[in-house]
């Protein structure tokens, strides 16, 4: 595991969209999964900035979201589906046919999870995973318990998790109670994996995940088994390692 405290924003930012941008030039068919939520905004900015630039071409790359709330339609402006066009998919060259979403509106979401690891296999599997972690140490929508070995799979949301995503909704009672994510096995199955931490509200799960012992209680803790992990932090949620 390789660990970069950054010094400021700009240094975090570019030291995560460099990362992509030798993947996507080493492999111009790379297959990238992809995080939402606030920390990876300025990764994406700086992507479809190389994009329009010239730098960087994605019309050939695939991509893989993590997770998708259950019961949100597509058009929903807190779907992660709407999240990735409006931050990253509309603003570069990527075919529409090379992204994949999971649909939460699909009224078997079993089935939609078990199609979305086969097409995950088809595709060759993930080249380089985007993460971020949650105040409780989730992985994607992967809650403290979950077993590591999950596939993707529908999950129940913790009241912690459901309090913090509560600030993008008018209400905590907007915020729906399932989600569909990739599995824990699922990740780790990615080829390379960078995971983006910021803020002092994360500095103590950072230690946790980053330094503690590897248990299912703190899901991002099976990070340290992976061969190929590039972790990037500002200073503060670096404060306790």
């Amino acid at each position: 595991m390789k660990i970069i405290i950054s010094e400021s924003r700009e240094e975090f930012n570019g030291t995560a969209a460099d990362i992509v941008r030798r993947q996507i030039h080493d492999k111009p068919d790379s297959v990238l999964g992809l995080a939402t939520g606030s920390t990876p905004l300025g990764l994406y900015n700086l992507l479809v900035c190389m994009g329009i630039k010239g730098d960087l071409d994605f019309s050939r790359i695939k991509t893989f979201n993590l997770d998708e709330y259950k019961g949100l339609s597509r058009d929903h402006p807190q779907s992660y589906y709407h999240y990735m066009y409006e931050n990253l998919f509309s603003k570069i060259n990527i075919r529409d046919e090379n992204v994949n979403i999971l649909n939460g509106e699909k009224a078997d979401s079993y089935r939609e999870c078990a199609e979305y690891e086969k097409r995950i296999k088809a595709s060759g599997g993930i080249d380089l995973q985007v993460l971020g972690i949650g105040h409780n140490g989730h992985i994607g929508f992967n809650e403290p318990g979950t077993p590591f070995d999950s596939i993707t799979d529908l999950i129940d949301l913790t009241d912690r998790t459901i309090e913090a995503n509560s600030r993008f909704f008018d209400s905590p009672h907007q915020v729906p109670r399932q989600a569909l994510s990739m599995g824990i096995k699922t990740i780790m199955q990615a080829r390379n994996i960078i995971l983006l931490i910021t803020g002092g509200a994360k500095a103590r799960i950072a230690a946790k995940a980053l330094r503690g012992s590897i248990t299912p209680d703190v899901p991002a803790s099976v990070l340290q088994l992976h061969p190929f992990v590039t972790v990037i932090l500002d200073k503060e949620s670096a404060a306790y390692l």
